[in-house]
């Protein structure tokens, strides 16, 4: 049976106008565009943005994309996400990932320690919180209230949630992606080709198995950028080194989660080698080692017959909702194409015998 689809997309501040950089939310809105993500790394935190946006919206979806686990404690990331979930009357997904040691260590001075433990124990806590009941936990890494000390189990003063958190992780590595499965209400997925879906679904589904779950309620997000043309070489080449800058610079030597998939999928020795030659300073040469087939099957490029074959690309591998960055010089442009696309996406999901619109409507939601 064909996936209807949806759309997401990422907010991510750079530098530039605040009150332009939501406009452009406020559009996508507009547009049908069911969530948007706002991103952590080391620059604007992924909570903040939200609450502006959640006053200048009002049915987009609002997600944290990610929350870096550890770097709060899990009762703060409960309490903050009831507060979002509150302020924008249900519509805030909590959105979790490890990060990585580059970031934890370096950035945070926090130790990048049990990851996946780290990140189930918080999604455990997370729900006490919403719950409403006495936050009491022993796990491998949290132990509320702290032992030995004068504190106590405390309930939220904010009560249960009448409407409760969606989790969504961003997970890479079989291990965390079976946690997944087990845990999450849905995936944010990254380095993800259609064509090698299974290297994620796989794990996730087993995951949910063994947990009594259904992977097929599960909303699996992934998606790149969408650019239109018709020299689709000129779409490529800019695209390759953001690759290699993956695959070489998004973690350590030891601790490359992105590069790890990459390997997984197939692509073992390229990996490594463009990893190598990043490290060793390289950068163009890094670039110039990326296929041209990478780039084409983690984004949506070309004419509009082209990108409607990515949709459905992504529809047919299993994916929900197609998170999408679509290209443009300005908010005009970038708007112009975003809309291009969610027309695409309409005319996919027709194809199947109902619009996006019905789909909204009608799909039982987790939400």
């Amino acid at each position: 049976m064909a996936v209807k689809l949806r759309a997401s997309i990422g907010f991510g501040f750079a530098g530039e106008n605040w009150e332009r950089a939501v406009d452009f939310v406020v559009e996508a809105e507009r547009l049908g565009v069911d969530a948007v993500w706002c991103a952590e790394a080391w620059g604007s935190d992924a909570v903040t943005p939200l609450g502006y946006i959640a006053a200048r919206t009002k049915s987009i979806k609002l997600g944290s994309g990610i929350i870096q686990a550890g770097t709060r404690t899990p009762a703060l990331v409960g309490m903050t996400a009831m507060t979002l979930q509150s302020i924008s009357n249900g519509r805030f997904l909590l959105g979790l990932g490890t990060s990585g040691p580059q970031v934890i260590e370096g950035w945070h001075g926090i130790p990048f320690d049990r990851p996946v433990q780290r990140m189930k124990e918080i999604i455990d806590i997370v729900r006490i919180v919403q719950s409403g009941e006495r936050v009491a936990y022993k796990g491998r890494v949290y132990e509320l209230p702290l032992p030995g000390g004068e504190g106590k189990a405390i309930r939220s003063s904010m009560g249960a949630s009448p409407h409760p958190v969606t989790v969504y992780l961003a997970t890479l590595g079989p291990r965390s992606l079976e946690m997944t499965g087990a845990m999450a209400d849905g995936w944010l997925g990254t380095s993800f080709m259609p064509e090698h879906a299974e290297i994620f679904f796989e794990p996730m589904r087993k995951g949910a198995s063994d947990a009594g779950r259904s992977f097929e309620a599960m909303d699996l997000q992934a998606g790149g950028v969408v650019a239109f043309g018709d020299d689709i070489d000129a779409l490529i080449a800019p695209r390759k080194a953001g690759v290699a800058f993956t695959l070489g610079a998004m973690g350590s030597r030891e601790h490359n989660f992105y590069n790890m998939a990459y390997q997984r999928a197939g692509y073992e020795d390229l990996a490594l080698k463009v990893q190598a030659t990043w490290i060793e300073g390289d950068r163009a040469g890094a670039a110039s080692m990326i296929p041209d087939e990478i780039v084409v099957q983690t984004n949506l490029l070309g004419n509009e017959e082209s990108v409607k074959e990515r949709i459905r690309a992504y529809r047919d591998c299993g994916v929900t909702t197609i998170r999408v960055d679509p290209e443009g010089k300005g908010m005009a442009a970038k708007l112009e194409t975003l809309g291009r696309f969610m027309r695409l996406l309409e005319s996919v999901n027709s194809e199947a015998g109902l619009s996006t619109d019905a789909r909204l409507r009608d799909r039982q939601s987790p939400h």
